[in-house]
């Protein structure tokens, strides 16, 4: 094979491309993995690992430096000292908001895998039913039966814990074992249990941190250090760098190149297919080229469907993949940042056990069965209980041994969810190329024209309404229901800009993921949902791309693309 030719390109290495890069490696592709960014080398490079609160200068908040040199990421939480120099420079990196749009970006190999929170559930049967079912969007081209045997692969492979629990709902998986309720969600569980006859469930939640080692692939179980957005030394969280890129590299025929910023698909009008990939060298800034039967495009939602617009514009004047009028619609997030909270009376004589990276799960139950709301769709909660510790105000308390005493003994137990609602996927809902702004690399960036609509905002209500009932049911004291006001992009799982569908007339992609008007083309992050469900989709991008890489293999070696 010559130089710069491939059989496959990755483009990104977050989640997605790392499964990728994976699967078709493992089947003797010969793979080129691209990242815009810097590479993080697995332990190496996880200089805060093993970080305390009093290591950092500034306690691990943010400074007036960090605050200045992002002014999108200093709006919510993950603006901090101790992942600072992790998320996108956005100097380098800007975008345009024709309505506010917040886009947290990870621009480095593993991508956000590496940050994300590791909530990791399946979509059940109904969320690929429901457009088609109510008119919304265009349906699903596969059902939850195409997909399950992918999630069993996945899950199994990335090592998710979790219980079974029976429900409809929210479909059982191929578990490690739960990370376990505390004393005080046990009895939230029963209470709650008992209080709606079985029709809401708190349940431990469901996520891709290890509780039973994997030795032969260097996998340590969790911890319990709670510091997985530091980076994982002993890969107990599902990772690029812990899992999928070990496995690759372990085949031979991976090549990561980081510091490549891919700006075009290259296009081969006559045989509608696509030869390869432009690439901007991000420190040099030379132009190179690369050739590859198949792509591979998992640069994050948003990226790649800015790489689809950039490309074949002598073709189509929206980009590779316009031609349905959809690529770049249909934008959706989950949103957020509402519930509830309260304190708890007794359990004075317990206490939790390490620093669990995890809590519990409150499955939806709106516009299930037999409830009916005025809005579509529905919600999840995630939240956890906890005792108060030394940071607690003991206002009440002066200097000296009282107050020594009193901050090194734990406080009162309290309780919080949150809420995550789905969000519809709206044609008004974009992005776009603006030609007018452009990055360091001369490139035009993004402009975000997104919102909330009733719908959603409908739903909301209902979202601090039920978290407020169900810790009174629950016997909780003080419940006070909380909204912190939601922009779109908050909740970091932007979705849809190049759907999945039946027809190319109105979808972006096939029901194989395929790109309609270049079959050898795969989309398969976050840009593919057709709708977004309310839990968290990572999982779903998984099971997608292994699924996708099974059948593009399969085809490539029957000359098909």
């Amino acid at each position: 094979m010559a130089a710069n030719e491939y059989d496959a390109i990755v483009v990104g290495s977050g989640i997605s491309g790392g499964w990728a890069a994976k699967e078709l490696a493992e089947k003797g592709l010969k793979v080129l993995m691209l990242e815009r960014g810097k590479n993080i080398e697995h332990i190496k490079d996880y200089k805060n690992a093993f970080k305390e609160t009093w290591d950092y200068p500034h306690r691990g908040r943010r400074t007036q430096e960090m605050i200045e040199d992002y002014p999108v990421l200093k709006r919510d939480y993950p603006l901090n000292e101790q992942t600072n120099g992790m998320w996108a420079n956005e100097q380098h990196n800007p975008y345009v908001e024709k309505k506010r749009f917040d886009w947290f970006r990870g621009y480095h190999v593993g991508g956000r895998s590496l940050l994300w929170g590791r909530q990791s559930y399946r979509l059940n049967k109904e969320d690929f039913l429901a457009n088609a079912k109510e008119g919304i969007a265009v349906d699903w081209p596969i059902r939850y039966e195409d997909l399950a045997p992918w999630y069993d692969y996945v899950e199994r492979f990335a090592g998710i814990n979790g219980s079974k629990n029976g429900l409809d709902v929210l479909p059982d998986g191929e578990f490690q074992k739960p990370m376990s309720l505390n004393c005080v969600e046990v009895d939230a569980a029963k209470r709650i249990q008992d209080t709606y006859k079985g029709s809401r469930h708190l349940i431990p939640a469901r996520t891709a941190n290890m509780t039973e080692a994997k030795p032969t692939e260097g996998r340590t179980a969790c911890q319990y250090r709670n510091k997985c957005w530091l980076g994982c030394p002993f890969g107990a969280y599902f990772s690029t760098q812990s899992s999928t890129l070990p496995a690759a590299m372990k085949t031979g025929n991976l090549t990561v190149r980081p510091f490549s910023i891919v700006s075009e698909i290259l296009y081969d009008k006559d045989k509608k297919r696509a030869s390869g990939v432009a690439v901007i060298d991000a420190q040099t800034n030379e132009s190179i080229e690369f050739k590859s039967k198949i792509i591979f495009v998992n640069a994050s939602s948003f990226n790649s469907t800015w790489l689809l617009m950039n490309s074949a514009t002598d073709v189509w004047e929206g980009g590779l993949g316009s031609s349905s009028g959809e690529l770049g619609h249909n934008v959706m997030d989950h949103h957020f940042r509402l519930g509830a909270s309260a304190s708890v009376e007794g359990y004075l004589d317990k206490y939790t056990y390490g620093r669990r990276p995890s809590g519990f799960y409150i499955p939806r139950f709106r516009n299930w069965g037999d409830d009916k709301r005025e809005y579509l769709r529905g919600f999840g909660y995630q939240g956890s209980a906890s005792r108060e510790g030394w940071q607690r105000n003991v206002a009440e308390l002066g200097l000296g041994a009282d107050l020594k005493n009193a901050v090194s003994e734990p406080g009162d137990w309290r309780i919080g969810m949150t809420a995550f609602g789905e969000m519809l996927p709206y044609h008004s809902n974009r992005i776009y190329l603006n030609h007018k702004v452009t990055d360091k690399w001369g490139l035009p960036v993004l402009e975000m024209d997104v919102e909330l609509k009733n719908n959603e905002k409908l739903m909301r209500k209902d979202m601090t309404q039920d978290a407020v009932e169900m810790f009174e049911a629950a016997g909780f004291k003080n419940v006070k229901a909380y909204d912190s006001g939601y922009a779109p992009g908050q909740g970091i799982h932007e979705m849809g800009t190049a759907r999945m569908g039946r027809d190319p007339k109105t979808s972006v992609l096939n029901a194989r993921n395929q790109v309609w008007d270049a079959l050898n083309v795969f989309v398969t992050d976050g840009a593919c949902m057709t709708s977004g469900s309310c839990v968290n989709p990572s999982l779903t991008y998984m099971a997608l791309t292994a699924r996708a890489a099974d059948f593009a293999v399969a085809e490539l070696k029957k000359g098909n693309l």
